[in-house]
């Protein structure tokens, strides 16, 4: 019963009402304290840093052929992951102890949304009016922070009705299946072939859950930070292709074919690639 013209309405309730709950979610369960306030200032600052770093490098070496959409939008899918409804569950599990590391992941949503809001959908339209302040700090993600993170330093959540924090935890933990959900509804739609006999899809997800993870691990491997947040960067990183490209591009009528190709094979092969990954965690 489901269709394909049924996704802009799914992934708008995904990105306009659910992310910023998993966001606020996150907040609201992790303890006050200045620690975790400077850990999560430090993430946000190493997430920007490897996002930015890497497009940076990708668009100096593909410049000349930025005409083509599809290198356009191989910049942001090799750098922009599924760092917050696949990569939530995964760094939680990795690190049941470190009740910090929802946290981060949450972070790098708000940091990756900046780049998807901006970099992401002129990578979609080519329209360079989407590169700016507005589009920076005017998406789902950042908003969900600009509510949760105030709230969390003056510990306002002690002060919710417990069906309050049980309607935000329940809203937060949708974001996942509803994103399998919509890739679901795209791979029915899909022929078989073009997904896994596209050459220039295999290059992008192995840049997405080798090379940029590889990079961004190397990036943070010497400073003088806690191991947690080295690892939790690691594995964010290798996480699949972001989810949210494929949202956008259904919003926007753009690449659509391409970026739940991308979204869809990376989410595959990091059952491959995330494991040995995890290999460098000790």
């Amino acid at each position: 019963m489901a269709k394909p013209e049924h996704l802009p309405t799914l992934s708008g309730v995904l990105i306009y009402i659910l992310s910023p709950m998993m966001i606020i979610s996150a907040f609201m369960n992790l303890e006050v304290s200045v620690v975790n306030l400077y850990r999560m200032g430090l993430f946000a600052i190493i997430s920007i840093c490897t996002q930015l770093i890497f497009m940076g490098i990708l668009i100096l070496l593909f410049r000349k052929k930025f005409a083509d959409s599809k290198y356009r939008m191989m910049t942001t899918a090799s750098s922009l992951g599924n760092v917050g409804f696949f990569g939530l569950p995964l760094i939680k599990a990795l690190f049941p102890n470190n009740p910090e590391v929802a946290c981060y992941s949450c972070i790098f949503v708000i940091t990756m949304n900046i780049f998807v809001f901006t970099l992401g959908v002129y990578a979609l339209t080519s329209d360079k009016k989407f590169i700016s302040i507005k589009s920076a700090v005017a998406n789902p993600a950042f908003i969900g922070m600009l509510i949760g993170l105030p709230l969390y330093i003056i510990d306002f959540y002690k002060f919710l009705p417990a069906q309050a924090i049980t309607s935000i935890n329940l809203l937060g933990t949708m974001t996942t299946p509803v994103c399998m959900i919509i890739l679901g509804i795209r791979l029915s739609a899909m022929d078989p072939k073009k997904l896994f006999t596209t050459p220039f899809v295999y290059f992008i997800c192995g840049m997405k859950l080798l090379v940029f993870p590889l990079f961004s691990f190397a990036l943070v491997y010497f400073l003088p930070v806690d191991p947690v947040l080295k690892y939790s960067i690691l594995i964010l990183s290798g996480t699949p292709c972001a989810s949210v490209i494929l949202t956008l591009a259904e919003i926007h009528k753009s690449e659509r074919e391409s970026s739940a190709n991308c979204i869809l094979l990376s989410t595959l092969l990091c059952l491959i690639t995330l494991p040995l990954l995890a290999l460098l965690i000790h």
